[in-house]
């Protein structure tokens, strides 16, 4: 192993077994948060330190940072000559990493079932990868009591989110409203949800108010969490052997989302829906502005909106591209029309048409 690759390595076994070590502590202070905030830190360290030991690169040239947490996920599914990962396996860290985000930044609340299921699925998973890219046995880098232990194991995913569903109801009930309580719960179940379907985002409070309101009225789970209902757990094995995996319900497919979709993960399994997301044209753009067609491109080009994939996206259908803008591209131009020099920002443009059509 490069020596690079073997202290990121080791850095991902640190993180794992402290990540277990928090799990089982008798006290609950901060313990959710710190399962999953160093569970996913060992996982962001692993999949470094494989990527590397495959002979790729965990920076892009002349970038300082490393690669984040979506681009190795992509790089570990993709790239031929590094990929290690299977579509499930990162529909799985794709749900962690975003909890993560939540549990770092904001609030959410996991039952003890939800968590133990990111904590056991998570160890089987990191064993895999071991032995997959490394040919080790994890059981060699940590003693076999660094495992997650529960007195009251999820049996199914239907089984735990109904429990979720009924205690998110409980607390949504009239008279005794803990709206904040309910909204860290319900945040959960969103961003697992939200992961499967490919959404990177993190649940707004409007949605989340919308998902607590479906919930109250007795809507069942499947319809509310739909891309929770398209996967399962699959156990194999019992106690220190104990193997637990998150995979797709058979006949649905997962698909690659394309790389720069914002807003989104990795993988989905459904389809995103560009056309719905960048639904404006150049033309629909200037009918917005009260601009010209060519004026409105001068201004695109200005303020390079085509070079931000929240904003522009090229989509071909069939033998045919379209140039496509969001509508986030109206609100930034909207902006930038209340600073710009328009009649400056046209000479520019009609000066760099010029000297093109000289070269």
């Amino acid at each position: 192993m490069k020596r690079e690759s073997r202290l990121l390595f080791t850095k991902a076994v640190d993180s794992l077994v402290l990540s277990i070590e928090h799990y089982k502590r008798p006290w609950d202070r901060g313990r959710v948060d710190a399962v999953l905030i160093l569970l996913d830190h060992a996982f962001e360290m692993r999949l470094k330190a494989a990527i590397l030991h495959r002979g790729g690169a965990i920076r892009k040239p002349r970038e300082k940072q490393t690669l984040g947490f979506d681009e190795c996920l992509r790089k570990a599914l993709s790239d031929g000559s590094v990929q290690f990962l299977k579509q499930e396996q990162v529909l799985q860290l794709q749900a962690l990493n975003t909890l993560r985000d939540a549990a770092q930044h904001h609030l959410v609340d996991l039952s003890e079932q939800h968590l133990y299921i990111h904590a056991q699925a998570g160890l089987t998973l990191f064993r895999d990868v071991v032995r997959a890219v490394f040919d080790q046995d994890l059981k060699v880098h940590l003693p076999s009591r660094v495992l997650p232990l529960s007195t009251s194991p999820p049996t199914d995913l239907a089984t735990l989110f109904e429990q979720e569903a009924k205690e998110v109801q409980r607390l949504l009930t009239p008279g005794r409203r803990r709206k904040v309580e309910a909204a860290a719960k319900l945040r959960a179940l969103a961003i697992v949800d939200g992961a499967m379907r490919g959404d990177r985002l993190q649940p707004t409070d409007g949605e989340l108010r919308k998902l607590g309101d479906s919930i109250s009225k007795g809507r069942q789970w499947g319809d509310v969490v739909p891309g929770v209902a398209a996967i399962e757990l699959t156990a194999t094995g019992t106690g220190p052997s104990l193997d637990l995996r998150i995979s797709k319900k058979e006949g649905i497919p997962i698909q690659l989302v394309p790389e720069g979709t914002p807003g989104a993960s990795v993988v989905a399994v459904h389809k995103v829906d560009s056309l719905g997301f960048y639904n404006l044209g150049r033309d629909q753009l200037a009918t917005h502005l009260g601009l010209s067609g060519p004026k409105t491109t001068a201004l695109i080009r200005h303020l390079k909106l085509q070079d931000d994939a929240d904003c522009y996206r090229r989509i071909t259908i069939g033998k045919t591209s379209f140039d496509r803008y969001s509508q986030k591209a109206i609100e930034r131009m909207r902006e930038a029309l209340k600073t710009a020099n328009m009649d400056q920002v046209w000479s520019e443009y009609q000066s760099r048409q010029r000297q093109r059509a000289t070269a």
